[in-house]
């Protein structure tokens, strides 16, 4: 059901005002020394939970293996992305300290730019090569440091609610750190919002599949294809599309540059 104008303005307040006051509780706690993961961790949580009853979504975790994020590993999270709302999904369905690996132009909005960097959130810039490896040896300090890094392998939301194209850069960096990747299928988040659109609906029903970590660590760097492959089949499988088999233009050509990164988003 589409939201009437009055409730839809009150997702947007509910969205737009928890989102800066948990942008300043953070910059708060960094200016006073008090920032703790663990607590930002919770704080991101209830911020998801709060943005997700808004709407009146309700969802389901399907976690049939158990799995949890590991500790002392590094890890990634990568899943399908149709929406907004894919975002505080993840949050609400998975335990550790995920951040996600995040356009540099967001990194530029007043305010919730700073609170996502404070928050140890991982900015990347797409349209410089350079820049970009740098962005991605800060993510892989922050991996070391325990921080679990998520990455949408398509680079951008599905306008078809098919999965999209997936780019090399977090496969090849998996792989250079031994990393487990967490597969999770999302089903139904472009019924809330979806892209190209400003219409919200309301009590829509959404699952998350969460999938059996891939080791990358069991790959070589010429094997990062077969990395890709091998992830996106799962995911496919998760997000309920059951493709067996890939076509060539499910890899996207590598750039510049070690990390494979397709750079324009």
């Amino acid at each position: 059901m589409k939201a009437t104008f009055l409730r839809k303005c009150a997702i947007l307040a509910v969205t737009v005002g928890s989102t800066l006051a948990i942008s300043v509780y953070v910059l708060y706690l960094r200016l006073i020394n008090a920032y703790d993961r663990d607590h930002a961790d919770r704080v991101l949580r209830w911020w998801s939970s709060l943005l997700l009853r808004a709407t009146g979504a309700t969802w389901e975790v399907h976690n049939p293996a158990a799995v949890k994020v590991p500790k002392g590993r590094p890890c990634i999270v990568m899943s399908n992305h149709r929406s907004h709302y894919d975002i505080p999904l993840i949050y609400v369905s998975l335990e550790g300290s995920i951040r996600m690996l995040t356009k540099k132009e967001l990194f530029r909005i007043p305010l919730w730019g700073r609170g996502m960097r404070a928050a140890e959130f991982i900015s990347i810039d797409r349209s410089d090569n350079a820049q970009a490896r740098k962005d991605l040896a800060s993510a892989r300090e922050k991996m070391e440091d325990g921080i679990v890094l998520w990455v949408a392998p398509e680079g951008t939301r599905s306008r078809t609610g098919r999965l999209g194209a997936f780019k090399k850069g977090g496969f090849v960096l998996a792989i250079e750190l031994g990393a487990l990747i967490i597969p999770v299928g999302i089903r139904g988040s472009e019924r809330i919002h979806r892209p190209g659109s400003s219409d919200i609906h309301v009590d829509q029903r959404v699952e998350v599949h969460i999938g059996e970590p891939v080791d990358a660590s069991r790959y070589s760097l010429e094997e990062r294809d077969k990395l890709l492959e091998d992830v996106r089949t799962v995911i496919s499988m998760l997000a309920g599309e059951h493709e067996p088999n890939l076509s060539p233009c499910a890899i996207q050509p590598e750039t510049d540059g070690p990390t494979g990164l397709s750079i324009k988003r």
